[in-house]
């Protein structure tokens, strides 16, 4: 048998240390959030809960030692298909595959009991994600039932950070986009001031980024009361799912129509832009109430900052139904890249030139 150089061993040590040692620690942050991005999929594919307990340490008893003390007995306590890793904030998380809220709990309580009783104790959470309310057949209707706090809180464990060269081109694309849709702000404002009643701008709270919730802003192009009257035109969404899109909308105003059409009405949203709830490109954010309807698959879409336009801006529209709609949303976090949004606001161009789907 060849034996191999000394110098050759010692440089790849690592890769010929045995699989089974490398279980014995934390994954990384990165890894963590790729195993539970596939964890998660797996519980919607499934219809299997997955629980996450989340660890945080003392500050007094952080240290190296108090970390890899806490990395060895979670590692005993837990399954062979449960992992263990870092969040992005430092704390330490397990993923508990089909496994309720209960039974996390009792891991936590086997963990804590190691700890003296008192300030050394770390400090515990847990979440289970879909909601253990929730069921296969009436999935829609338990989420809407669920506090905004707590599926916020859960959402916001799976999100992906913006890179910064990508936050970078959101800054100088609103800037200076703000800059040159400004003099066309204030002359529709007069329009909409002198022909309607009602403030130039319209705002309506939005769910985000980990589902953090923000006013979006528009110029407004409808009656003051739109809000009020759309439950009793629900019937003529020519949308399916909880969107509601409609052809010739009697709510809105003459000159709302022409800013809908053209997108115009939208330039607000390069403040809300520069402000950092939303992106140039990314999944279009829905309404509150809309987006709590969405399937536990489909909130998987709030994992990214949205944007102004993303891929159901340029290819479907109303014209897809509500499910390839989300698959769309899905697709942009798939493949999700500089070069790629380059590609879809250069694509968004022609769309609007088109005027596909109501407005």
């Amino acid at each position: 048998m060849m034996v191999l150089p000394a110098w050759f061993r010692k440089a790849n040590a690592k890769l010929l240390q045995p699989k089974a040692s490398k279980k014995a620690l934390l994954l990384d942050a990165r890894d963590f959030r790729l195993e539970a991005a596939r964890e998660r999929i797996r519980a919607d594919r499934n219809r299997l809960p997955l629980a996450m307990l989340v660890i945080e340490l003392p500050a007094e008893r952080s240290a190296v030692r108090d970390v890899n003390f806490l990395a060895r007995r979670l590692r005993r306590r837990l399954r062979v298909t449960d992992t263990a890793g870092y969040l992005g904030d430092g704390r330490v998380a397990a993923l508990l595959p089909d496994t309720p809220k209960a039974g996390a709990w009792k891991v936590a309580s086997d963990v804590c009991d190691l700890y003296p009783v008192g300030r050394e104790r770390p400090n515990c959470e847990v979440f289970v994600y879909p909601d253990e309310n929730s069921s296969p057949t009436d999935e829609r209707h338990q989420r809407s039932k669920q506090s905004a706090s707590e599926v916020a809180q859960m959402d916001s464990l799976f999100t992906h950070p913006t890179p910064i060269l990508k936050r970078a081109v959101d800054v100088l694309g609103a800037s200076v986009g703000l800059l040159l849709a400004t003099p066309l702000i204030l002359v529709f404002g007069l329009i909409i001031k002198a022909t309607s009643t009602g403030p130039i701008f319209y705002s309506q709270w939005r769910e985000g980024h980990g589902g953090r919730r923000f006013r979006m802003y528009k110029l407004r192009s409808m009656r003051v009361d739109a809000d009020k009257l759309q439950s009793a035109l629900r019937e003529f969404s020519v949308q399916d799912g909880p969107a509601f899109k409609m052809w010739h909308d009697p709510r809105t105003t003459w000159i709302g129509r022409f800013l809908r059409r053209t997108s115009l009405d939208e330039l607000p949203q390069l403040w809300n832009v520069l402000m950092g709830d939303m992106s140039l490109v990314g999944p279009r954010p829905l309404p509150v109430d809309e987006s709590r309807q969405c399937a536990t698959w489909q909130r998987r879409r709030l994992d990214v900052v949205p944007g102004l336009t993303c891929v159901w801006q340029v290819r479907g529209r109303s014209t897809v139904s509500f499910e390839d709609w989300m698959r769309m949303d899905l697709e942009y976090l798939r493949c999700r890249s500089l070069s790629y949004d380059v590609r879809l606001l250069l694509s968004t161009i022609p769309t609007l030139i088109l005027k596909r789907g109501p407005r």
